[in-house]
């Protein structure tokens, strides 16, 4: 039997400005914005590629202080091509850099250790991770 990780609840102060952060900034895309009345939304995004999506909203979600989520990580196949998209669309994102080292050769030297960190509006801590290929 599978067990896949389809949803990951990110708790934000303004649900407007983080949709058009993971939207327009991320490229992630939309896949429905629900609101239930005045006191309840939510809005699920997915990364391009992804099999697992983010959730953020008001009253139907659960409570959590807003930039309290630390360690989202994506992956790509091609960090430098990432982080450039990134600053292209205006994230803040870090300098590439190597966390450890490989335990078997690699086709590309970042593979498996090569990262960048950026935060959502509200704190939320996000790093992406460079994979080319998998064994």
């Amino acid at each position: 039997m599978n067990w896949t990780l389809e949803v990951v609840i990110v708790p934000v102060s303004d649900v407007d400005r983080a949709k058009e952060f993971y939207a327009e900034r991320l490229g992630f895309a939309v896949d429905h914005d629900t609101a239930f009345g005045d006191d309840a939304r939510i809005v699920q995004l997915t990364p391009p590629g992804s099999g697992c999506s983010i959730v953020i909203g008001k009253g139907v979600v659960p409570q959590m202080p807003p930039g309290s989520l630390k360690g989202l990580q994506l992956v790509v196949p091609d960090l430098h091509k990432a982080r450039a998209e990134l600053l292209d669309r205006g994230v803040e994102v870090s300098e590439i850099q190597v966390i450890g080292e490989n335990p078997r050769p690699v086709p590309d030297p970042l593979d498996n250790v090569g990262f960048v960190f950026f935060d959502d509006p509200d704190g939320n801590a996000w790093a992406v991770q460079q994979i080319s290929s998998r064994p």
